[in-house]
């Protein structure tokens, strides 16, 4: 997820795509390089991918990260990322990666179920909101890319499923767009503010257990129903918790809590 300012969009790499462009693409199981794309890769996870991936295996999110994920701080960013661990083979495939192709294809991350679209993250200052843009960016080994079959973002999207990743994806970057600038002060990246924000927003099994059983309720109100569907519901947690980050590291007032 990349984070673009409009005088930028021209200078970078692929082809920028915009509504009602065309692309052409084609995956399957015969193609020659299927499943090349799986190996070796940078592949940054955002907070529901790991939702729908600890789901998906029935672990919690405190295993998913331990076996699954590298936790990384890149030069640009004042947030810790969370990596995808390659498999340690030769090839360092993709952990989910089987014969038969992805063993995780309904829970995908995001990444994977849009290639072989990029997107990135476009502020508009001014009116001070968020919108995605998107980039063909196929990698020089891809087929699928001379295939016959065209597609719009808009058909791609429906039939890749992306809806729902897309708005997650714009939440989080709402989040992850205000560190930026570095909140930690003299604590650094690695303090207890840094620890809380990372676990409100990844571990999100850990920040239920925070939230019910320390003394989170005695000191804000949250209200009965909302308090239900965050014990039960993982998507609801997550979004509390990008409510609780922006509230406890910037100050930023919510409806979905208040002091009591």
């Amino acid at each position: 997820m990349k984070y673009i300012e409009i005088e930028d969009i021209d200078k970078l790499p692929g082809k920028l795509l915009k509504e009602g462009d065309n692309f052409n693409f084609r995956c399957y199981p015969g193609i020659a390089c299927f499943n090349r794309c799986c190996r070796n890769l940078n592949l940054f996870l955002y907070p529901y991918d790991v939702v729908r991936l600890k789901k998906r295996l029935q672990i919690s999110t405190d295993n998913f990260i331990d076996k699954y994920v590298d936790i990384v701080l890149r030069p640009s960013s004042f947030f810790s990322e969370v990596l995808l661990r390659m498999a340690e083979n030769k090839e360092r495939t993709c952990p989910f990666l089987v014969e038969s192709g992805c063993s995780v294809y309904p829970d995908r991350p995001d990444t994977c179920r849009t290639f072989p679209i990029e997107q990135g993250v476009f502020y508009d200052a001014k009116h001070q909101k968020t919108e995605l843009i998107h980039f063909f960016r196929p990698p020089e080994f891809c087929l699928g890319q001379h295939e016959k079959k065209t597609w719009t973002i808009r058909t791609w999207s429906k039939d890749q499923d992306t809806a729902l990743y897309n708005k997650m994806t714009l939440l989080w970057s709402e989040v992850k767009r205000l560190f930026q600038t570095d909140p930690w002060g003299s604590q650094g990246p690695e303090g207890p503010k840094a620890k809380m924000a990372f676990m409100a927003t990844y571990n999100i099994d850990q920040f239920r257990d925070f939230l019910f059983n320390s003394t989170f309720l005695k000191r804000y109100k949250v209200k009965s129903a909302l308090l239900k569907k965050i014990r039960n519901d993982d998507v609801e947690l997550m979004k509390f918790g990008f409510d609780w980050v922006k509230f406890y590291i910037w100050g930023i007032k919510t409806k979905s809590f208040r002091l009591r």
